[in-house]
């Protein structure tokens, strides 16, 4: 199991669907964390002169030493077949492991994985949209009212006012940049929903789904769309115990400029964002018109997190060189690995960066787990599932098995 932008939770090491696969075909389980994230801290801390060392590119090359020395360890010989486990961000590494040392894993399940690093990640709210819309055609609308009364409101100091007593935010929206903060933190709320959307989490299971928050926005007796809307931010908040919504923008910065590694911002956020400031982009802005969030988080905005936190030559032009780079060096969607099963599911909206219908060559499979979120195939099996979930995990097995038999 490859780790990604986070520390790596030991209850993987007996619970989830690889653990399933690894009973049937009594098979030994390892798992990688990433390096700077969860324990696994090279450096002396997260200053951006030390982050240099955090890429994917270097934690493939980890994953390589790593499996040798597994493989040296147990005394494995080349009849033990690797196979590697991933998703989201580690479903790229996955498949890109595969790619880059085709010679020490044998064959790589790859899940909800982003294989095409991009700036301006605009579809990512365009299939939150669908997605809501799959559940019911109005909640889209719904939102899109609301965000225009905000957006009427933003306009004037006292509609400010009305809009931080309503949302409970825990500073005043003051500046520009505040306000983008503000559209980010809401609309948020339903990025969250429909991107983990009835999975099987081992850490948390939030009852925030889809249906929930779509039936919160229809319920007239509420009040108008606005008010609606903010009872979903109430719906939030309260799930993991916040007193008020975090809207400031310069605490948001100042938060990601520590470099300790007893900051809050060791977790994850300084170093993820500093791959995506570097390596992918995947800025997941309001640009495109196919939602109802408005036009309010531009990709613009993204960029200068970027240079506000790690310094002015984190700018467009690095971005796009290094999107471009990333890109050639794993091939994007010409990708040309074999022996890689891609999984992902209709309703998570990073499957539109990945593989979900035409796989990318012949040696490589695709399966598209209609109505299901964010790497549900990864976790354990449920009662509740989806029939279309549970012949996924079958495909997966069947696949695993004839590269296991070739």
């Amino acid at each position: 199991m490859i780790g990604g932008e986070g520390e790596e939770n030991p209850i993987w090491m007996v619970k989830g669907n690889w653990v399933e696969l690894a009973k049937k075909y009594n098979a030994l389980l390892v798992m990688l964390e990433h390096r700077f994230y969860g324990k696994s801290r090279p450096t002396e801390d997260m200053s951006t002169d030390n982050l240099k060392y955090l890429s994917s590119e270097q934690g493939l090359a980890d994953l390589a030493t790593f499996r040798q020395f597994i493989h040296s360890s147990f005394n494995l010989t080349d009849q033990n077949r690797w196979i590697s486990f991933g998703g989201s961000y580690p479903g790229s590494l996955s498949a890109w492991f595969r790619l880059k040392y085709p010679h020490l894993v044998y064959g790589a399940v790859s899940s909800s994985a982003p294989m095409l690093a991009l700036v301006n990640f605009t579809d990512y709210l365009v299939v939150v949209n669908n997605s809501l819309a799959l559940y019911s055609a109005n909640c889209p609308r719904y939102i899109s009212k609301a965000t225009s009364q905000i957006q009427n409101l933003m306009k004037t100091a006292g509609g400010r006012l009305t809009l931080q007593k309503l949302f409970r935010t825990c500073d005043p929206i003051d500046s520009d940049d505040d306000v983008t903060n503000f559209y980010s933190a809401v609309s948020g709320n339903f990025e969250e929903a429909v991107q983990y959307n009835k999975d099987n989490r081992l850490s948390s299971n939030t009852s925030i789904t889809i249906d929930l928050l779509c039936d919160t926005m229809a319920q007239e007796s509420i009040g108008d769309p606005l008010t609606r809307y903010a009872a979903v931010n109430d719906i939030f908040l309260q799930e993991f115990g916040q007193k008020c919504l975090d809207i400031s923008y310069t605490k948001f910065i100042n938060e990601l400029q520590q470099t300790s590694w007893d900051a809050e911002a060791a977790v994850g956020g300084r170093q993820w964002t500093y791959q995506t400031c570097i390596e992918f982009g995947f800025f997941q802005s309001t640009d495109s018109t196919k939602h109802p969030f408005g036009q309010t988080v531009p990709a613009e905005f993204y960029i200068k997190q970027c240079k506000d936190i790690y310094g002015p030559d984190y700018d467009i032009r690095l971005l796009e060189r290094s999107v471009l780079d990333t890109n050639t060096n794993y091939g994007g969607y010409t990708y040309e690995g074999s022996r890689v099963v891609f999984v992902n599911g209709e309703i998570d909206p990073w499957h539109a960066l990945g593989f979900t219908a035409k796989p990318p060559n012949m040696f490589t499979d695709t399966i598209f787990i209609k109505g299901t979120a964010h790497c549900a195939d990864m976790y354990p099996a449920s009662d509740r599932d989806l029939i279309s979930l549970k012949q996924a995990r079958q495909k997966i097995d069947d696949k695993i098995s004839e590269w296991l038999n070739q």
